[in-house]
């Protein structure tokens, strides 16, 4: 039997490094800079719109240094849409819309892939709608 309420010990599955790289890869960034810039950007702006235990799950999953940006941002009271998301890191970041929609994809489908998809199902449940797209899944909406 598991207490919920037990701490997580910290198990990723990939090093910080092997994460920027898969980053790297994904966004097609041609330097390693770039890379870290855009994991940054949409780890703090994620750690604003997760709270609970799928929170404290995905830090878990995260390589320490990706954990500890995700986990230092206080949650904000109102949760953004997927598309506001995308444009409140732009804002943040003083960047064109369509990049930052781009930096999001290439974070978080790192993410998406560190998570797995039973946490990740949870934490799309936990956002409001159009952040599926931006972790590398489909957004099924029921038919009315």
């Amino acid at each position: 039997m598991s207490d919920r309420r037990a701490p997580l010990q910290h198990t990723p599955v990939m090093t910080y490094e092997q994460m920027l790289e898969k980053v790297r890869y994904e966004g097609a960034y041609p330097t390693r800079e770039q890379a870290v810039e855009a994991v940054r950007l949409v780890l703090a702006g994620l750690g604003r719109q997760l709270t609970g235990d799928e929170r404290v799950e995905l830090a878990a999953r995260l390589p320490l240094e990706a954990a500890r940006i995700l986990t230092a941002q206080i949650p904000d009271t109102q949760p953004l849409t997927g598309w506001a998301f995308v444009k409140d890191l732009a804002a943040r970041a003083g960047a064109p819309v369509g990049t930052t929609r781009w930096d999001t994809g290439s974070v978080l489908r790192a993410v998406a892939a560190l998570s797995g998809p039973d946490l990740l199902t949870r934490i799309l449940h936990q956002l409001p709608s159009g952040y599926a797209l931006l972790f590398g899944r489909a957004e099924l909406t029921p038919a009315a």
